[in-house]
């Protein structure tokens, strides 16, 4: 990690009161929204605040039985809501299951005005793979989400040329991990050679991924009004930790870790956010609901070589394509 990692890092953990909560987003009657990872966590407190405000959302998660407990939780915590929820199967580890889980959604309604990535694992068991054989933190962190965002993108550009600009809107959840990896000319060694990494290295990688997808999604689809958003949710205690073993997880929730909603606030702040526009798409939010600016190395990152960057976003993304180009 570099001096401006430490920097960035230090200055995220320490976060101004949140602008935008479940008490001042808008009316959702209509809207469509998809959360991925929403049956524990941020995803369910996201899931909840949209369905509070009258959003028709699609719960998409592994389990069924544990999204239907989810969705009657959050159906007796909100018994006066006019939207509706569902629920989609998504295994964003096994890559030949996401077009079925798209088709199912893209069965059901012609529009798509929130799509959250917000599913994600990390610090699995060392060697750990998606039934691809990618690592596992790769596949589930950014491939299979990559996929399942192509798979509804079509949608995406459709809703946007009938909504109001700049409210169709595709969040990745990435991280505080962004600064744990400086990213140079081996990052990609990072990704195609993981077996040679440690796991806590390469879920810095998967999240740095995820950055990159917000920002050249973001270069791809402007024309189409599509904005784009990553985000580090923040030092939460969530379901994440669950690997990290109880001694650890106690330690860190008496220190460090906040209440689970507040990660659904930075996701609110790049949902709704009026700060964030067509002109500044791409960029990464801190909590709960900044404005980021990323470390040298990573402006440098997405930056093309031609104008003198490093052009490693680019080359993550093409890397990707050919990872998912067999199941499209």
């Amino acid at each position: 990690m570099s001096l401006g990692g430490l920097k960035s890092l230090a200055l995220q953990a320490f976060s101004p009161r949140p602008t935008i909560t479940e008490k001042n987003i808008p009316d959702l009657t209509g809207k469509v929204c998809i959360v991925t990872g929403s049956n524990t966590g941020i995803g369910k407190e996201i899931a909840q605040i949209l369905y509070a405000n009258n959003a028709n959302v699609y719960l998409a998660a592994r389990s069924e039985e544990k999204t239907r407990k989810a969705m009657d939780s959050i159906k007796a915590a909100v018994p006066k809501s006019t939207g509706n929820m569902e629920f989609i199967r998504l295994d964003l580890a096994d890559l030949t299951t996401i077009q079925k889980s798209a088709e199912e959604f893209l069965g059901k309604e012609n529009e798509l005005h929130l799509l959250f990535n917000n599913a994600g694992l990390g610090w699995p068991e060392p060697g750990s793979k998606t039934v691809q054989g990618h690592e596992l933190q790769m596949g589930v962190n950014c491939l299979g989400p990559f996929l399942f965002t192509k798979f509804l993108t079509p949608t995406l550009i459709r809703t946007a040329k009938n909504s109001p600009k700049e409210s169709v809107r595709v969040i990745w959840s990435s991280s505080s991990a962004c600064d744990g990896l400086v990213v140079d000319n081996t990052f990609m060694d990072y990704v195609k050679q993981p077996e040679k990494k440690t796991v806590h290295q390469l879920y810095c990688t998967s999240k740095i991924g995820n950055y990159f997808y917000g920002v050249e999604y973001a270069a791809r689809h402007k024309a189409d009004g599509l904005m784009s958003i990553s985000l580090n949710p923040g030092h939460l205690d969530s379901d994440l930790w669950r690997t990290q073993g109880a001694l650890k997880h106690w330690m860190l929730r008496k220190t460090v870790l906040h209440p689970v909603i507040y990660g659904a606030y930075t996701n609110l702040f790049a949902a709704f956010s009026s700060k964030l526009t067509m002109e500044n798409s791409g960029t990464f939010v801190a909590p709960w609901g900044r404005i980021w600016q990323m470390t040298s190395d990573k402006v440098k990152a997405v930056i093309p070589k031609t104008e003198g960057g490093f052009g490693t976003s680019a080359e993550f993304l093409e890397w990707t394509e050919t990872q998912v180009k067999s199941y499209l």
